[in-house]
């Protein structure tokens, strides 16, 4: 995994800045209620799309949280007072506390299965019942987009992928937590070139092909051949999955 201390002052402008935000805000609205109340973002990040989901919605309190410093130091400076240093697995909130809560660009992070589920039972916790949690689903698919890179690294070894929607929605059912609904959005600028992902591989972003190694170069070298080695191909487009927890059931009349 990335050191996200590091990462975080490059953070927004290696991944399609405030374009890239501001989609992905637009698409999470899309699928939260629109009445006033409490929202967790869970990872939060720099809060680049937390801060517009704040500002998208003033009826709607919305809290960060983060486990990197670096990230919540930033997340902070754009959303003062609002932001929580927390283990997305053991958030420090009670039961119930949130009308909406999302996770954007986490699940695909976890290498264990186990955390996986231990991070969908915390969000579904701090969820009130009748509350939608929002979260990303099969990343590392939004980004095999046809093109000619895709073909040269169609034989590269891949993990099976932690946000699968098909697992997700498993581990949500096992929270008490059913689907409802579906969005997507692009990820302004992020289309990869071949020089780009060449840089990517040897910077270890492709989790099973460490820098350094034959098997590494021998797909940089491949990139190196394609055509139009600066020129972007086209955005991933990102899946989102929305799960909410059901209200309890009315007394019947008497």
């Amino acid at each position: 995994m990335l050191d996200y201390d590091k990462e975080a002052g490059d953070y927004d402008t290696s991944r399609g800045g405030e374009a890239r935000a501001h989609e992905a805000a637009q698409a999470v609205l899309g699928l939260i209620p629109g009445k006033p109340g409490r929202l967790l973002d869970v990872a939060c990040g720099t809060g680049i799309v937390t801060r517009r989901l704040a500002a998208a919605r003033p009826g709607l309190r919305v809290t960060g949280a983060d486990l990197s410093p670096a990230m919540v130091r930033r997340a902070s400076a754009r959303l003062p007072g609002a932001v929580v240093r927390a283990d997305s697995r053991r958030l420090p909130f009670p039961d119930g506390a949130f009308d909406a809560v999302t996770s954007i660009w986490l699940l695909h992070l976890l290498d264990d299965p186990e955390d996986v589920g231990a991070v969908v039972g915390e969000c579904a916790r701090v969820l009130r019942p009748g509350g939608v949690y929002v979260t990303t689903v099969d990343k590392a698919a939004a980004h095999d987009v046809g093109s000619d890179i895709d073909g040269v690294l169609a034989g590269r070894p891949r993990r099976p992928a932690a946000d699968a929607a098909g697992t997700v929605t498993a581990h949500a059912a096992r929270h008490g937590l059913g689907p409802a609904g579906h969005g997507s959005f692009r990820g302004t600028g992020q289309g990869r070139s071949p020089r780009t992902t060449v840089a990517d591989l040897r910077r270890g972003w492709f989790t099973l092909l460490p820098p350094g190694e034959p098997r590494t170069e021998e797909f940089a070298a491949r990139l190196a051949e394609l055509p139009d080695q600066d020129r972007p191909r086209p955005d991933p487009r990102f899946s989102l999955r929305a799960f909410r927890k059901p209200a309890p059931t009315p007394p019947a009349s008497p």
